[in-house]
């Protein structure tokens, strides 16, 4: 039987499987790098296009802001404009308001008393004058009671002073200013 040495070929093999398992374990290093570079290219890629997403949105939010802005904007414009227009349209109901209460003060006005001063504030009236005596500011209290226009007489005072031979009454007399539809637009 021949001899056959198989070291120096078991010694090729070896050298073989080693410098295989190097390219293998090479190619799996770079093989993992270039999966990590590209994983975390992807990644990156990902991050920006949202980034780029959430500056849009945040542009849309800001310009939706400002719109917010104006619309608020709008609205206290609004509100002011109805205020006005709802201060414009009692001035314009009440503008023949004045008309009755004139009116109505001199048809109530009893003869002897005479209006030295008028004042409202509201629909509050203050009258100064002076009577022939304190009667006939009892006669105008009857006179406004019995009034459509005028209500709730209140007399502040009355003074009676001696001025020659006569005497006069100067009076302070308070008095609301009705309004005859307001009962009915109540009900």
């Amino acid at each position: 039987m021949p001899r056959i040495n198989l070291l120096p070929w078991r010694e090729e093999e070896r050298r073989t499987r080693q410098r295989e398992f190097g390219v293998a374990a090479g190619g799996a290093v770079i093989g993992g790098v270039a999966v990590t570079m590209l994983t975390m290219l992807v990644f990156s890629s990902m991050i920006n296009a949202q980034d780029l997403r959430n500056e849009r949105l945040d542009n849309e939010i800001d310009l939706l802001q400002e719109d917010i802005e104006a619309i608020d904007d709008l609205e206290r414009r609004k509100e002011k404009l109805l205020a006005r227009m709802d201060i414009i349209d009692r001035l314009q109901k009440s503008r023949p308001e004045v008309v009755h209460l004139f009116d109505e003060m001199v048809r109530q006005l009893p003869e002897g008393v005479y209006l030295t001063g008028m004042k409202q504030t509201g629909s509050r009236i203050e009258i100064r004058g002076i009577a022939q005596s304190s009667t006939r500011v009892s006669a105008l209290m009857r006179q406004i009671v019995a009034s459509e226009w005028l209500a709730d007489p209140e007399v502040e005072r009355v003074e009676t002073t001696d001025i020659g031979s006569s005497r006069q009454a100067d009076f302070v007399v308070y008095l609301k200013q009705a309004r005859p539809g307001d009962d009915m637009e109540e009900l």
